[in-house]
């Protein structure tokens, strides 16, 4: 690796990075900041979160800034939390240019000191696309002048339905510009961002494992569904300290996650689409002062999150592609510091390992549900070592300190140390006196309990159709009456999709996708009666019925899909043969 001297950057800069400890440059940095400073070429980053981006694209960028009124460098980021933080470090690395300004532009801040900053002269803005697009269209924020452009996170500003607003800011800038795309992965919709924005761009790609992969240690457990929450409970109890993210899937299931652990008494709070701007900040700046243990999150929720010294991520539930995975271990085992990811999965699910270890490159190491005993050893010592390092104020107890011993006076030491720690331990005898060993389970389960409260959907879109998991998952939510609905297994096949979706919704999904089309193809939805096994419905090969009540196998219905003009000929045909 080099360092920053080695880079071509200013004495300025280097001894604002000094001050920051910065040192040795990140690969993602020590390919970029030459090239930006270098070139007035466009440049594509692919480096997933936590790679040190901001400093990657930043520095260049204060670099070659001219400090005046006008504004020259513009940075389009997903969410409120990420732009906050590209602004302070922007604003560290700049602390001895002498008249740069930066303003912070989001939604749900009061718009009318964002112009009035605006006004004042910036040179550089960073803000989300909703608000930066509503500043232009009340002309209030110019992009006439405009040198740079930065895309940070840009497929997850995509994936968040932010494309509208990025094709009209980016209309409103100068032809002459550098525009510099940083993005996890050169997805088809970032790809084509790249296509109609950029002008021979130059890419820049930075393997995963630079993101802290040697720091971070992958665990699993395999339990039966319906332990999954008491399997979390026990993992929290065995480590004391956590700080750190729950992942779940679904709004619902991150609320009733969140509702169940504070009735337990852990200190954690719920954050998903449905939180309120202000009390997101409330629970984020909780969070980073550590008065909350664990942050239950969607994903969409937890981008832009960063905390460096988080000590676990924990996936309630397997993400559906692997890359988000990747995105969610890389919030822990940041700076240099160490981290575990731990997912909980069920027996059929364990297949996804092998895959998971394929694409972080480290081997996944299975782990035995921690049993009563071991849970209450550990906490008991954790309470031990607690009243041990327990500072004591003297001058806050001096005044209590004759009654309380004129009380005590009849308990020996002995007596008085066992009462003490059942006084506060005493909790987590009673919660793991009696409690099973959730390891001994012989068979797989026939059926997923989560699955009890699913419905199966076929509609008429697959492979063929260049269709994924997140175009389903926008499908189902551009329907209004099916907007947030909990969405089971998704199995993608050649020309059909089969999915689960809350059995409360599955009488409406037929109405609510009528009349609606993908690319000029009407969407047809109906029941499914199979099952799907495996990521895949119904296995291998399909048996059901037609409407005459006779069976057709697998090979058929690959024939009646191949060319049902011939398909329809041979069964009539053969109809003709039995009639005879």
């Amino acid at each position: 690796m080099k360092n920053f001297k080695e880079l071509g950057l200013s004495e300025e800069i280097l001894k604002s990075l000094a001050e920051l400890n910065y040192s040795e440059a990140m690969p993602i940095q020590e390919k970029a900041i030459p090239f930006i400073l270098e070139n007035k070429q466009d440049l594509i980053g692919l480096a997933q979160t936590g790679t040190g981006k901001t400093a990657a694209f930043g520095l260049p960028v204060i670099e070659k800034i001219t400090p005046n009124k006008d504004l020259q460098a513009l940075i389009l980021c997903p969410t409120r939390e990420l732009c906050l933080q590209i602004s302070k470090e922007m604003s560290a690395f700049s602390k001895y240019k002498t008249g740069l300004k930066i303003a912070t532009i989001y939604g749900g801040a009061r718009i009318d000191l964002q112009m009035r900053e605006l006004n004042s002269g910036v040179n550089i803005v960073v803000g989300t696309p909703g608000r930066v697009h509503d500043l232009i269209r009340r002309n209030v924020l110019k992009l006439g002048q405009i040198k740079w452009v930065v895309l940070d996170e840009a497929d997850e500003m995509l994936d968040m339905g932010f494309k509208d607003d990025l094709d009209a800011i980016l209309a409103e800038t100068p032809k002459e510009k550098q525009t510099l795309l940083f993005s996890a992965t050169m997805s088809k919709s970032v790809s084509r961002i790249a296509k109609k924005y950029m002008k021979e761009a130059e890419e820049i790609s930075v393997a995963r494992r630079n993101i802290g992969a040697d720091q971070i240690s992958h665990e699993y457990y395999v339990v039966q569904a319906r332990d999954r929450y008491e399997t979390l409970r026990r993992i929290v109890d065995m480590n004391p300290d956590i700080y750190g993210i729950l992942f779940c899937r679904t709004r619902r299931e991150t609320q009733d996650v969140a509702d169940k652990l504070q009735r337990d008494r852990y200190k954690t709070e719920a954050l998903h689409g449905e939180v309120s701007q202000n009390m997101r900040t409330q629970i984020m700046d909780r969070f980073r002062e550590k008065k909350i243990q664990l942050l239950v999150a969607t994903d969409v929720a937890a981008r832009g999150i960063d905390v460096s010294d988080l000590t676990h991520v924990i996936n309630y539930n397997l993400p559906d592609t692997n890359e988000t995975y990747v995105h969610r271990s890389g919030r822990t085992g940041r700076a240099q510091k160490s981290g575990t990811s731990i997912t909980v999965v069920t027996s059929r699910e364990t297949r996804r390992i092998k895959e998971l270890e394929k694409e972080v490159g480290q081997e996944f190491v299975k782990k035995s549900v921690p049993i009563g005993k071991d849970i209450c050893e550990v906490q008991l010592f954790h309470l031990i070592d607690k009243l041990k390092n327990l500072k004591i104020n003297e001058k806050q107890i001096k005044e209590f300190l004759p009654a309380i011993e004129e009380k005590l006076k009849d308990l020996d030491r002995e007596e008085l140390i066992k009462r003490l720690v059942l006084a506060e331990f005493d909790h987590f005898l009673g919660l793991y006196e009696n409690a099973p060993d959730l390891n001994n389970f012989v068979k797989p389960e026939r059926k997923r309990s989560e699955d009890s409260n699913m419905a199966n959907i076929r509609i008429n879109l697959g492979k063929k159709d260049r269709i994924d998991v997140k175009t389903i998952f926008a499908l189902i939510n551009k329907q209004s009456k099916l907007k947030g609905a909990e969405i089971g297994k998704i199995d993608i096949q050649d020309t059909f999709t089969v999915f689960g979706i809350d059995k409360k919704l599955a009488d409406i999904v037929e109405k609510a996708f009528a009349g609606e089309n993908y690319h000029g193809r009407a969407i047809e939805a109906r029941p499914f009666k199979g099952s799907i096994r495996s990521g895949r419905a119904g296995g291998g090969r399909f048996s059901g019925k037609r409407s005459g009540g006779r069976k057709f196998s697998g090979d058929a219905s690959k024939r009646k899909r191949s060319n049902p003009r011939k398909f329809r000929q041979e069964g009539v045909k053969k109809a003709n043969k039995r009639r005879k």
